[in-house]
């Protein structure tokens, strides 16, 4: 009997695993279909740089054709919801059956229940939220004046908030727009969790950028025009982009499986509570022990190759592998300046632990165009590479 295999997302897990069950699945009796939203993957670390300059869209978004396989079923849709009983997934035109699925769907912005952040806030989850952001900047500037500068406020001071606000005041620099910059923290310090010497480095890097840093202070509410604290002053902003936090997308509420906050809880091999369906990516809690992998771009590739493999697997009756995260460096990027910290290239460690400058900023380009040959071609890659 022929198997229906189901991959739910476009997303950087989603786009790997495609390609890895395309060439594991060979084995087995089973047909393959690919549902996203969009027709494209997005390279969604690099997607800040559309915020400067939405010319980069076409280098940063992938057409799903130059991925898949031309006898990969490919849906475009939006998953409205996942019936793990009838092992259906509902889409916004119709369902689609499956004997195996894999969820891929990503994640949405976590608002935390601040009061009115939902309602205000501009996020960055997709390819038009950075053009929306780039309008509403462009608009802003455009309004202001040096007596009177817009205010660009970034709450949330992770990697996505980092590089948007690097991104803003590059964009302010290069049209020398009346534009402040501010990047907004709840906790005591930059990048919450990660090294004081990289923390360090990158807000450096941000005060050389013009960016103004609020730290250690809870945003407790937003409103049209402002953000209000739990203890400081409030912050007038002419655009605010919330990049604070994630949960889980809405369309696996009631998908019968175990989560958290929508976030499906899975072993370390990407099953489920329930054995025909995994999940990887930001969709996932995958069991890493005491040390979970972050939801990054780097932990949804690692995962997905493991993950596809595993779903031909248990086709084929096969024993699992199981997947531990292996963390291979930071990098993040302030404009045109990059920061690189624990470095990996290839099997050895570059020796320099935090570095920035000419080295830093290439291997952030090689990292993300690497991504770009993975999945379509080096001759791609390298044509994306004066946008990465």
């Amino acid at each position: 009997m022929t198997e229906k295999v189901v991959v739910l997302g476009a997303g950087y897990a989603g786009a790997r695993a495609i390609q890895t069950l395309e060439s594991e699945l060979d084995r087995v009796d089973a047909d393959l279909t690919w549902v996203s939203e969009t027709d494209y993957h997005l390279v969604l670390h690099e997607t800040h740089r559309v915020v400067r300059d939405p010319g980069v869209q076409d280098d940063v978004t992938i057409p799903v054709g130059q991925i898949a396989a031309p006898d990969t079923e490919f849906v475009q849709a939006t998953v409205e919801g996942v019936d793990v009983d009838e092992q259906v997934v509902a889409l916004d035109d119709g369902e689609v059956e499956y004997d195996y699925l894999l969820v891929a769907l990503g994640s949405q912005t976590a608002y935390y229940g601040i009061p009115g952040m939902e309602e205000h806030a501009l996020t960055l989850k997709s390819l038009d939220d950075a053009l929306d952001i780039h309008e509403r900047v462009a608009q802003a500037a455009s309004e202001a004046s040096r007596n009177d500068p817009a205010q660009i406020v970034i709450g949330g001071a992770g990697l996505s908030g980092i590089q948007t606000a690097g991104e803003v005041a590059e964009f302010r620099d290069e049209r020398r727009a009346p534009v402040d910059v501010y990047l907004v923290e709840a906790l005591d310090e930059i990048m919450p969790g990660q090294d004081s010497e990289l923390q360090g480095a990158v807000r450096k890097r941000l005060e050389d950028a013009d960016v103004e840093i609020m730290t250690d202070d809870p945003i407790t509410e937003a409103d049209e025009d402002a953000i209000h604290f739990d203890e400081g002053d409030s912050l007038a902003y002419d655009v605010f982009v919330w990049t604070g936090g994630i949960t889980g997308q809405d369309a696996l509420d009631d998908a019968g499986l175990d989560d958290e906050h929508n976030r499906i809880n899975a072993e370390s091999d990407f099953r489920t509570s329930d054995d025909r369906v995994f999940a990887i990516g930001d969709s996932a809690i995958v069991d890493q022990g005491d040390d979970p992998a972050p939801p990054t771009a780097q932990a949804a590739w690692q995962a997905a190759e493991v993950a596809g493999k595993n779903v031909a697997r248990t086709i084929g009756g096969q024993p699992l592998e199981t997947w531990s995260y292996d963390d291979k460096g930071t990098l993040v990027s302030v404009g045109e300046k990059a920061v690189a910290h624990d470095v990996q290239a290839g099997p050895v460690s570059v020796p320099v632990r935090t570095f920035n400058s000419y080295p830093a900023k290439f291997l952030k380009k090689f990292v993300a165009a690497r991504w770009i040959a993975d999945v379509t071609s080096w001759s791609r890659a390298l044509r994306a590479w004066d946008s990465l």
